[in-house]
């Protein structure tokens, strides 16, 4: 196993105006005989030097302290050193100075009693240092003018790699840009957008962060928007890229795509042996006991299909949790992975796509079934019949561990989520899956169980959430906070869209309510509303009649 290479402190500046189309970036070209992104257009930026941290440029930032640059990137101490890192280099790269002086004015440069060509050069050639300059003329670093935007982390197996912090600014009127024709042999002011197309088509080479970087820009329509934006001192998490095999071979992911964490969990090393795409029939394992075979029942409800999880090895035998539906392929893929050593069938609940396949292993193998029947039948699985119905919170034995039942209604009466608590892991059938929220459908669905059963998992402790649809999910409490955010800005939409509208029936107001969707899916969006409407209506807030809904006037 390769050591791996302990990233090395460094800061990038974004520097940005509003050209006569919107937002514009600063790119640098950097020369081919470097060791690291040659030919690769850039932000400017690099390495924190060990005198970016010395005590007289800290001095030298009047506007920052070094307590609250550290709390800001989420670090003990020396995060000015950042800041600092990112205006030197900014000088020494382009020529751009972002300093004030005693008076607190911007600097200009033709207060300097040399040219600034001369200053650089001198700084490169190591006569002058950066806080001798500055000290010189009576300048202090302008570090409010820069703001924290993101975080990147060169991902693990390279043999450079960095922790750079992004920061954006307002590039400075009056101001003389120049590259520094060694380490940068060209620059341009492009718009992020036409960036981004100039490196599909090969006309410029764009780092992974970069290109991610150019993406996120395209969001504003001017500087000012993007300074709004980072000033707000939102939590900036760090995009650890992964590289991942997959469908047109190896690629890198960030935080967000769907495959990201496990791809981690699975290759720790990043030798890239992980996979980014769910591939029905395909043995995928997750830990020494666990492993995962999906069905090849993929459509807009089920994602990449119904993940069924075998729990177990051949010596102490093995369960499964949700076998999935009646698809003999899917059924005989379960079958062979067992051999004949199959001990128990858990189902989180009893839709088309989870436990159909239950019944038929069940009489074929003489095991137990364990789950528990719907309230109401429609929709749901009639073949299935339970041996046992777990208890919630009465942990069950199954080979040689132990599955925790917590009983969470709320996509269907009687979804039970599974905690296996040796691998830190909850199985959530359709209660918490990736990529979209569930459908919650009366009777059987309900808006206000859902609410209550996700807050009861929020007091649980576990590490990994394995979903009925999808990749193993991390950070659980802050995917849990993520459901419960969304589903209550859905009711804040409902709200308003019975106040806005006066009322109507649920194909007027689910136009309002999920504008946000698309028109083929109202519909099945429609059951997700009444759901809505019903737990509002318990709550004393919506009232119907004859099928038209409005609100209750207080």
């Amino acid at each position: 196993m390769n050591e791996l290479v302990t990233p090395r402190p460094a800061a990038t500046l974004i520097i940005m105006r509003d050209g006569e189309k919107g937002l514009e970036v600063l790119l640098a070209e950097k020369t081919n005989t470097v060791n690291f992104a040659a030919g690769a257009f850039v932000f400017p930026g690099g390495a924190v030097d060990a005198d970016d941290k010395v005590g007289d440029l800290f001095e030298l930032s009047p506007n920052l302290n070094d307590q609250e640059a550290s709390r800001r990137l989420g670090i003990r101490q020396d995060g000015l050193s950042y800041w600092i890192a990112a205006l030197r280099e900014s000088f020494e790269e382009m020529g751009l100075l972002f300093a004030r002086r005693a008076d607190g004015n911007l600097f200009d440069p033709q207060t300097l009693q040399q040219p600034i060509e001369t200053i650089r050069s001198r700084l490169e050639r190591g006569e002058i240092t950066f806080q001798n300059f500055l000290k010189k003329y009576q300048l202090s670093l302008a570090t409010d003018e820069l703001h924290y935007f993101s975080h990147w982390i060169t991902q693990a197996g390279r043999p450079r790699r960095y922790d750079t912090r992004f920061f954006i600014a307002r590039y400075p009127k009056g101001q003389n840009l120049s590259h520094d024709g060694n380490e940068l042999v060209s620059h341009l002011w492009v718009e992020p957008k036409r960036a981004i197309e100039k490196g599909n088509r090969g006309e410029i080479s764009l780092m992974f962060p970069t290109l991610k970087t150019l993406e996120q820009l395209c969001e504003f329509s001017n500087v000012s928007e993007a300074l709004d934006f980072a000033r707000s001192l939102r939590p900036v998490s760090p995009m650890n890229p992964r590289i991942s095999i997959g469908v047109g071979g190896k690629k890198l992911l960030v935080p967000g795509d769907f495959a990201y964490a496990e791809v981690g969990k699975l290759d720790p090393d990043q030798k890239g042996t992980a996979s980014r795409d769910i591939v029905p029939g395909v043995e995928v394992r997750l830990s020494n006991s666990l492993v995962r075979i999906t069905a090849p029942n993929p459509s807009v409800m089920t994602g990449p299909g119904t993940n069924s999880y075998v729990i177990g090895d051949t010596e102490v035998g093995f369960t499964i949790i949700d076998p999935g539906p009646n698809i003999p392929e899917h059924i005989q893929k379960l079958k062979d992975y067992c051999e004949d050593k199959l001990r128990a069938i858990v189902c989180t609940h009893s839709h088309l796509d989870h436990s159909p396949a239950a019944s038929r292993l069940r009489d074929e193998f003489d095991v137990p079934l364990v789950g528990m029947k719907a309230k109401f039948p429609d929709r749901q699985d009639d073949s299935f019949s339970p041996d046992l119905i777990p208890e919630d919170g009465v942990p069950l034995e199954v080979c040689g561990g132990r599955l925790v039942p917590i009983y969470t209604p709320g996509h269907a009466s009687n979804q039970f989520c599974y905690l296996d608590a040796n691998d830190r892991i909850l199985f959530t059938g359709d209660h918490v899956m990736q990529g979209s929220t569930v459908v919650i459908n009366p009777p059987d669905g309900d808006m206000a169980d859902y609410f209550n059963s996700l807050e009861k998992l929020r007091d649980l402790s576990f590490d990994w959430i394995a979903p009925g649809h999808g990749f193993l999910m991390e950070n659980p409490n802050e995917v849990i906070d993520r459901l419960l955010a969304h589903r209550k800005k859905r009711e804040g939409k409902v709200l308003k869209a019975l106040d806005v509208s006066g009322g109507g029936t649920l194909s007027d107001l689910v136009v309002h309510a999920y504008d946000d969707v698309s028109r083929e899916l109202h519909r099945l969006a429609e059951r997700s509303l009444l759901a809505h409407l019903l737990k509002l209506a318990r709550e004393g807030v919506a009232s119907e009649e004859n099928s038209y809904w409005s609100v209750v006037k207080k």
